[in-house]
């Protein structure tokens, strides 16, 4: 495999910059610019010499192969931060003719390649550097730190023991076996679907935390919807103005509400129109809050064809003139509007589980349904348990899926895509 090399933290001047060196010829690249390296997993300063005379002074460490990131020699420098000292050591790496660019997450895909992070690990390795809020974050280090493909393994663990007891019952069917596998086969599948149930229920949340959830706010023409949007922004998002209908489309604002990822929705006023442009911007109003994951109805003296659902928020818009509610003008009940709106999206967070992506959902989903046809088989007669052994052998194959160990080359495109170099 080749050694590779790439700036491993952001482009621009710094305090500090890190280049890293991954591959067979890592330590012999190390020696050639910092002289005698220091011992695995320790630190020492040295001074980088290339063609033309000394780099800098950087702090070198170094790991061997199957105790560093990628699973292979590396040699990490720590520079001083500027772009001329980055691209001086960087031109001097490209020069010795063992080492090449790194392509964008080749170090990740390495470490999967080697071993040192499975599918679902490098996932959550990529939401954590997009991480924006708290809660993505805690989100994303569970993943990291390994959570999926353990409760993974386990699942499959019980699949190939069930599996190989109704083997055990084919590859011995012209004898007399002792025992009836059927009991413990079947408790083993309820045992695998009820935490795949639970992880499926958790997933459409986690999903939520990792892309954000949507908030809408529903009134009617003129009933402050967008002077509250701008207020919650803290900027002029959206054009107010005492006109009615003033709001055609819907205005997205991205915010961090309680450490959670939440797009507000400005929506168009719901009422009878015979414009065709205001009927067409009410309509798509109607889609997206009925789609969002939470609704606050501004009231106002207009009756609203829209009801809420569930715990949708239900409070009176422009309270400076009806002395009660909220008012985007002058902020009155704003922070308790945004403390029952982080209460209720919390409260609904506390339901995620590790499987973060749709591809994990549809991965559970598929593991399910083969699950349950298992059973009927199994049901069915011993007689089937041929049936019954190839639709668990389906099950674990979507369960290797999650973790990478198979039908994973259509997707590390795509995830690898979304990595810097350095990465």
């Amino acid at each position: 495999m080749d050694t590779i090399f790439a700036l491993a933290s952001a482009r621009g001047k710094a305090g500090v910059a890190v280049i890293r060196v991954s591959g067979p010829d890592a330590f012999s690249a190390g020696r050639s610019l910092a002289g005698q390296l220091p011992e695995p997993r320790r630190s020492g300063v040295r001074v980088l010499r290339g063609t033309n005379g000394d780099l800098d002074e950087a702090l070198v460490l170094t790991f061997e192969a199957g105790h560093s990131f990628t699973g292979e020699d590396v040699v990490e420098f720590h520079l001083h931060g500027s772009t001329a000292v980055v691209s001086a050591v960087l031109s001097e790496l490209e020069r010795i003719p063992a080492l090449r660019l790194a392509e964008a997450g080749e170090f990740t895909r390495r470490a999967l390649e080697n071993e040192r992070l499975d599918l679902a690990q490098v996932e959550g390795l990529a939401d954590l550097i997009d991480s924006e809020t708290e809660a993505q974050r805690r989100q994303a280090l569970r993943v990291l730190s390994g959570a999926l493909g353990e409760k993974a393994e386990v699942w499959r663990s019980d699949l190939i023991r069930a599996a190989a007891l109704l083997e055990a019952t084919i590859d011995f069917a012209d004898e007399e076996v002792p025992e009836n596998v059927a009991p413990e086969v079947l408790q083993l599948i309820d045992r695998t679907s009820q935490g795949l149930v639970a992880e499926s229920k958790g997933a459409i949340i986690s999903e939520r935390i990792r892309d954000g959830f949507e908030v809408a706010i529903v009134g009617a023409p003129n009933a402050g919807k967008s002077t509250l949007l701008n207020a919650l922004a803290g900027r002029e998002a959206a054009i107010t103005s005492d006109i009615a209908g003033t709001t055609r489309d819907v205005i997205e604002v991205r915010m961090d509400v309680g450490g959670l990822p939440v797009t507000i929705l400005d929506t168009a006023g719901i009422r009878s129109s015979e414009d065709l442009v205001e009927r067409l911007g009410i309509e798509r109003a109607r889609v997206r809050a009925a789609e969002a994951d939470l609704r606050v109805f501004l009231l106002s003296e207009e009756p609203l064809d829209f009801e809420p659902v569930g715990d949708d928020i239900v409070v009176r818009g422009k309270g400076d003139l009806t002395g009660g509610g909220v008012s985007g003008k002058t902020g009155l009940g704003i922070d308790g509007l945004v403390s029952q709106i982080s209460d209720i999206l919390e409260n609904r967070a506390a339901g995620a589980g590790t499987a973060i992506r749709q591809r994990h959902r549809i991965a559970i989903e598929s593991a399910l349904r083969t699950l349950e046809t298992a059973r009927i088989e199994i049901d069915a007669g011993m007689g089937r348990s041929e049936l019954a052994a190839e639709e668990l052998w389906s099950a674990i194959r979507s369960l290797d899926s999650l973790v990478g160990r198979v039908d994973v080359e259509m997707v590390l495109d795509e995830i690898f895509s979304s990595f810097c170099l350095g990465k």
